[in-house]
């Protein structure tokens, strides 16, 4: 074969079917890796949520009782039914009892705490007398909650449950 005859010939460029194939079966080992990281996400965020909210409402019962500490004789008067008052916080009066706030959502623990129940924002409430349950939505928001339960008089804290995760 001459010189010419070689120069004159086409190379071949591209892949061959079996390089694809491999690239194509590696590819899918790491999807099948990957998966399951990924379905868990949701499932961690809502605990994530449930677990802001509860920082949330734990820090805001201890702002609005130590602004109750502060605001001689008013909230700390036993005079007012059940030990109740209000303390303004960031404008807004909360209504305190036994120097906590109370177990409501309006001018309550979840007006304190800065949250917005709406579905919009993933969260959910029922009330129950002094108890409130805060409940992040979606899966299954009854057992993706917890509960704050009112202080039963002055020189007793609120109780704060712990946080059921088992429908997030």
């Amino acid at each position: 074969m001459s010189l010419t005859a070689r120069a004159i010939r086409p190379t071949q460029i591209g892949f061959t079917l079996i390089e694809l194939i491999v690239v194509i079966i590696i590819l899918g080992i790491l999807a099948a890796t990957a998966l399951p990281r990924f379905t868990a996400l949701q499932t961690q965020a809502r605990i994530a949520k449930l677990s802001g909210a509860l920082g949330a409402m734990k820090g805001a019962s201890s702002l609005a009782h130590a602004a109750c500490l502060t605001a001689q004789p008013a909230c700390n008067s036993t005079g007012t039914p059940a030990g109740a008052a209000t303390v303004n916080m960031e404008g807004v009066n909360i209504t305190m009892v036994n120097q906590y706030p109370a177990a409501i959502v309006v001018n309550g623990i979840v007006t304190a705490a800065g949250l917005t129940i709406s579905a919009a924002e993933g969260y959910g409430t029922t009330t129950a007398g002094t108890v409130i349950t805060l409940q992040v939505l979606g899966n299954d928001a009854a057992n993706c909650s917890f509960t704050y339960t009112e202080a039963t008089a002055i020189g007793f804290s609120p109780v704060f449950a712990a946080p059921l995760t088992t429908g997030c």
